[in-house]
């Protein structure tokens, strides 16, 4: 599978994400450990804060599980979470129609294959997590699928909107049956596209919730490699951290402060990738609905409601549930529920945790490995076949589609064909000197005939000048169709592939048990962070 691969410098990783990979003591300030050292990983091992009551913990997760409605697979995993010296390696994404992008998957390969890796390098038990963005709000991230289609990424979107309440509550309705019609019609039937729809179907149902559907699906593809679904809306796990989200209030200054020192450092060499705020919890109404908590001094509001900070504190501590972390929280309770040893992290999530160091010490935590996750392009047969066929590497198709037909025909205008013809006719004319001369000393009426002799020759260079022109026109034709089919499929909407195509995609063309082979071969050879890999299929 595993050809060749691209540095991330060639593509369009930023470069805070090239530094962490390539020159990690630059970053030292932000990250406290290297997960590319394994020194660091023991050392992190080592040194483990926060977790919370772990028979409560497990309790609390075994109740998580049951709303989802995936009991049967993780009660061995819990049980070996459950004891004392047992560790995480955690991921963590939106929840997305489908499964999401296909990033989504390699985030979760990666957690799989790392925490194997380190159970054995550190010889205590090692969980993968896959955490769950179940606090999320913003529907319209979430309802879509990406597909390559006949000529063009198709993005389909479920035509169902958003009630302001978190995702993972969200239900799928009538809307769900032409959303699935619309993805059949761009996928063309395979020979595994009955297993594929009998996963789906069985997941993605009318009246289920989008949390429902996602960590069933996530669940079927990885509950037997050991993944353990995780998140924290729920109310026995909310009231876990109920001290947390409650000090997020009575430490507001020293947390905004905490946050802005790191993210000013960051900004002046790199970029500030998560803008600070006044407040890190939203606030759940009545309905349901995710409000945004703001402050004006010793005021808290979130629409209609307002607290002082005692207050709101208490309300924190009476009813955790009615409360939801933002972005910089979310790790934080994650940590503090789970022991975890890393986390495996995109580029843009890599670097909002370069904002947070001294936000883990305010709360009494370290932050964990920051891992980056296995990036990939999957490049399939017929796709090989035409890039064989033009003068470009694949990384080079992350240009733009005009400067990439623009580069390759000032490349075939290299042969200038109007020099090359002008020197073949006057080749021929010097050629046709001495026998002009030889045929005029033997029967000087034939100079006529020789002339249009000599007359035709030119002509015939003509023409075939003119099919050459055609020639090379006809083969630019197809070389430039060639060429946007490329960046379809390699680039498609502008971006990297695993950004935005979709897992099942690939599930309808190469088998339902895809990333189960591509797993086998990461346990088989190692799996290597520091590239972004071409996978050819």
């Amino acid at each position: 599978m595993d050809i060749s691969g691209c540095s991330f410098s060639e593509l369009s990783y930023s470069k805070l994400f090239t530094t962490y990979l390539n020159n990690f003591n630059k970053l030292s300030s932000f990250y406290p450990y290297n997960p590319l050292s394994e020194t660091d990983v023991k050392r992190k091992a080592k040194n483990i804060s926060g977790t919370v009551d772990r028979e409560k913990l497990i309790s609390a997760l075994s109740g998580y599980h049951s709303s989802l409605g995936i009991t049967n697979d993780q009660s061995e995993q819990l049980e070996k979470l459950s004891h004392n010296d047992a560790l995480a390696v955690v991921t963590g994404q939106q929840l997305g129609m489908y499964g999401g992008p296909v990033f989504t998957i390699y985030k979760t390969l990666t957690t799989i294959v790392l925490a194997k890796e380190y159970e054995k390098k550190i010889g205590k038990p090692v969980i993968p997590v896959f955490w769950m963005a179940d606090e999320d709000h913003d529907f319209e991230e979430i309802s879509w699928t990406g597909l390559i289609g006949k000529d063009d990424f198709v993005k389909v979107e479920l035509e169902q909107q958003g009630n302001g309440i978190p995702v993972f509550h969200e239900e799928l309705n009538d809307s769900l049956q032409l959303f699935r019609e619309n993805v059949k019609s761009i996928m063309f039937e395979t020979d595994f596209s009955n297993d594929l729809w009998e996963i789906m179907d069985r997941h993605y149902q009318e009246g289920k919730t989008h949390g429902e559907a996602f960590a069933g699906f996530m669940n079927e593809l990885f509950a037997k490699q050991g993944l353990l679904i995780a998140g924290s809306n729920h109310k026995a796990l909310k009231q876990l951290l109920a001290d947390d989200f409650a000090k997020s209030i009575s430490s507001a200054d020293a947390i905004y402060e905490a946050i802005e020192e790191k993210s000013e450092e960051l900004e002046s060499v790199f970029h500030r990738q998560v803008v600070n705020g006044d407040s890190n919890l939203f606030y759940l109404d009545e309905n349901s609905k995710r409000i945004k908590i703001g402050r004006e001094g010793e005021t808290w509001t979130a629409k209609n409601k307002s607290w002082s900070t005692n207050d709101l504190v208490k309300d924190i501590e009476v009813k955790p549930e009615s409360f939801s972390p933002n972005v910089f929280l979310r790790p934080i309770i994650q940590d503090r529920l789970l022991p975890t040893l890393g986390y495996v992290a995109g580029p843009g999530e890599l670097a909002y945790y370069g904002q947070m160091r001294s936000l883990y010490e305010v709360f009494g935590l370290e932050m964990p490995l920051i891992i980056p996750r296995y990036t990939a392009t999957v490049i399939e047969s017929g796709i090989s076949r035409i890039l064989q066929k033009l003068p470009f590497k694949v990384c080079e198709y992350d240009q733009r589609i005009e400067d990439l037909e623009s580069a390759y025909v000032e490349q075939t205008d290299n042969v200038d064909l109007e020099i090359v013809f002008d020197e073949w006719k006057e080749k021929l004319e010097e050629a046709a000197e001495r026998p002009l001369k030889v045929i005029d000393n033997i029967d000087p009426t034939l100079d006529g005939t020789v002339g249009k002799t000599v007359a035709g020759f030119e002509n015939e260079l003509n023409k075939l000048k003119g099919k050459v022109y055609r020639s090379i026109k006809q083969q630019e034709e197809t070389q430039l169709k060639r060429i946007e089919k490329i960046k379809v499929n390699l680039f498609p909407d502008g971006g990297l592939q695993e950004r935005s195509i979709s897992p099942i995609y690939f599930m309808n063309k190469y088998g339902t048990d895809i990333w189960h082979k591509m797993l086998e071969e990461m346990k088989d050879k190692g799996i290597d962070l520091t590239k972004h890999h071409l996978i050819e299929l």
